[in-house]
């Protein structure tokens, strides 16, 4: 009987980033790419890698075209002699510019989104705003472990629901499709809120394991933020309640994905659920 060849155990993590980048030497490349269909555990790492590649070249690619800051030239300047400079850039070509050009994406990127996010963390601070989160974590456990009755409306009466919580919420809702991540929709009720009523959507897996996702109108002046504030989008990670939750705000409403699971699950349901509503 024949036995599967086991993973090769010469594929190095820097071969796997070249792999990723499109950088891997033609010679080795069949030998990576066919271990991978060898080894799950390797090819997940590697699909992970993708994915946080195309999510950073979708944060960042704009910046790529921009002209390099010039303190960071003054610096290049500074710190490498003339005739030193010009030997590294024969040297290493391209890739000494794609390294500077990569630091001045970041650098530019970090104080874009410093400045431009400097109202959602004002928000994220707001006492309304940790109540309202503290209240999604609250509804989670209350609801989430019932059996006979999780929800007032059911998942088969989808279209019922979202109509008599976007009417109640006075803005129109939509359920997040989370399938991909094996979650489906179990049903939906109306809550008390601070602020207005909320609406909680709770899914579920094929284990049963449940998540919720809780959506209310935030009030600037509750929330001590300008109106200007609650317009941005806070993306927030939250562990205070009984629960933890990922938390946002956009054009004045708060959502919040909350769930007894591990943070990057619940990360991954919550980016998914973001994008699906945004």
């Amino acid at each position: 009987m024949n036995r599967p060849a086991p993973p090769p155990t010469d594929i190095t993590d820097d071969e796997l980033h070249a792999l990723v980048d499109g950088q891997l030497a033609p010679d080795r490349r069949s030998a990576v790419e066919e271990a991978l269909t060898r080894d799950p555990a390797m090819a997940a790492k590697v699909a992970a890698w993708h994915t946080q590649r195309d999510a950073l070249r979708r944060l960042h690619g704009e910046l790529l075209d921009d002209p390099i800051p010039a303190p960071l030239m003054s610096a290049l300047d500074r710190h490498l002699p003339r005739q030193a400079r010009r030997s590294s850039w024969m040297r290493w070509g391209g890739m000494a510019a794609g390294v500077l050009v990569a630091f001045a994406a970041g650098w530019l990127g970090n104080a874009q989104w410093s400045a431009s996010h400097a109202p959602s963390r004002q928000l994220a601070k707001a006492p309304a705003m940790r109540e309202f989160v503290h209240d999604a974590s609250i509804a989670h456990v209350v609801y989430a472990p019932e059996k006979r009755h999780p929800v007032e409306v059911a998942a088969s009466e989808q279209q019922h629901l979202v109509q008599w919580l976007s009417k109640r919420l006075d803005r129109p809702l939509k359920v997040p499709d989370l399938s991909t991540l094996g979650y489906t929709l179990v049903g939906g009720r109306l809550l008390p809120g601070e602020t207005g009523a909320r609406a909680q959507f709770m899914f579920e897996d094929a284990a049963g394991e449940r998540v919720t996702l809780y959506i209310g109108t935030l009030d600037a002046r509750a929330a001590g933020s300008s109106p200007e504030a609650l317009k941005e989008t806070a993306f927030r990670f939250a562990s205070e309640g009984p629960v933890p939750s990922f938390y946002w705000v956009d054009q004045g409403f708060g959502y919040a994905v909350a769930g007894k699971l591990p943070r990057e699950v619940l990360l991954k349901l919550a980016t998914l659920a973001y994008r699906d509503l945004s």
